[in-house]
Formats: C-alpha cells, sequence, structure tokens
C-alpha cells in the first residue's frame, strides 16, 4: 500500500508554516455579545471532545470529532488545489473520508507529542463572512499558544473550516502537502487516495 513519507504530517505542516506566515490577513470586528455567541458556544463543545479525544489519543476518537464538527468536504476539495476538477463525484465519498482520516492522524501524533492541560475559549469575531473564535491551549509543559478557528454556517449549524496555530493555516498547509505530493505523481487521485488511507 502506498503511503506519505513517515515524517509528511509534522514536517510538511512546519515547513508550510513558513510559507503561510507570509499571508496576509484580513482585519475583523467583535461580534456583538461574542461570550455569548452562539459560535462561542459551538466550540466549547468541540474544544471539549477534542480534549477528549486527545486525551485518548486514538486516530479513532479524533475521526469521530472532525467528522461530527469539520466540514470535511470543503477542507478536502480546498485541499486539492489545481486538481479539484480530477476528482470524479463517484471518488468524492472515498476521498473525503481519507482527509478526515490523515487529519486524524495527525492530530493523535501531536497529542503524544505536545500533551494539553486545559483550553480556554475566548471571543468571537467577524469579517462579515464567517466568524473566529479565538482559543488557548495550555500544555502540561507549562507552554501556551493560540488557535484561531474559522467558523462556516452549513445545514443550519456551525462548521470548523479552519484553525490558524500561531497564526499558520491548517488548510493551507494540508494543501500545499497533498499538491505537491500530486506533482510528483501526475495529478494521480487514486494514489493519493491509497495514500491518505495509509
Amino acid at each position: 500500500m502506498t503511503t506519505f513519507p513517515k515524517s509528511l504530517s509534522r514536517r510538511a505542516f512546519i515547513k508550510a508554516g513558513a510559507v503561510v506566515a507570509t499571508a496576509a490577513i484580513g482585519g475583523s470586528a467583535a461580534v456583538a455579545g461574542e461570550k455569548d455567541h452562539p459560535s462561542v458556544a459551538f466550540m466549547r463543545k468541540v474544544g471539549k471532545d477534542l480534549l477528549e479525544a486527545h486525551r485518548q489519543g486514538t486516530v479513532n476518537a479524533f475521526l469521530n470529532v472532525i467528522q461530527r464538527y469539520a466540514d470535511v468536504p470543503e477542507i478536502a476539495l480546498y485541499s486539492l488545489g489545481q486538481y479539484k476538477a480530477n476528482l470524479g463525484a463517484a471518488q468524492r465519498p472515498r476521498y473525503f473520508r481519507g482527509v478526515a482520516v490523515f487529519m486524524s492522524r495527525y492530530f493523535a501524533d501531536q497529542s503524544r507529542e505536545y500533551p494539553i492541560a486545559k483550553y480556554e475559549v475566548g471571543e468571537a469575531t467577524t469579517d462579515g463572512k464567517d466568524v473566529t473564535v479565538s482559543s488557548r491551549i495550555f500544555l502540561m509543559s507549562g507552554q501556551t499558544y493560540t488557535v484561531n478557528w474559522r467558523l462556516v454556517w452549513r445545514n443550519k449549524s456551525y462548521k470548523v473550516a479552519d484553525a490558524k496555530v500561531l497564526g499558520f493555516s491548517m488548510i493551507y498547509m494540508q494543501r500545499g502537502i497533498f499538491t505537491s505530493y500530486l506533482s510528483k505523481r501526475k495529478g494521480d487521485l487514486f494514489q493519493l487516495m491509497t495514500a491518505l488511507e495509509g
């Protein structure tokens, strides 16, 4: 079975972070009653379930959370970049699940390396289209860092569309990983899907 290189998840995300750091970030405005905004309540629930998955540290635990709360189809399509047109309708369910598994493996790996003590959900802001909810992560080591969650409204509920860790967009970095992989394989999505499932 074809798989991504063992170091792909961590090293590629870190390397891509240097690129993301140069990207422009648009301004935002506070949402009225931001601490009581429905997006904040949504992120408290996501945070609670993510922390539980983190403590279990398994791919399946994270997969359940990602499939429940993330906008997997849009994240998956965005991640294909210029290869999006190569994805047929019949391939979508397999590819979408593969993306969710890939993300789950990454988070499970990180949960072992960077154990989290607690988190705090902050305020909600909007750019007029999507809502961003800030959070603060506290590691067992005593270190802290910020994660900003971009939410979109899908089917009468919020979904997580991106997470910016220390300002680095996770989906932007994931797109770089996928398109780089595909460029070396003539855009063969079958190879990508097989690797995602590995």
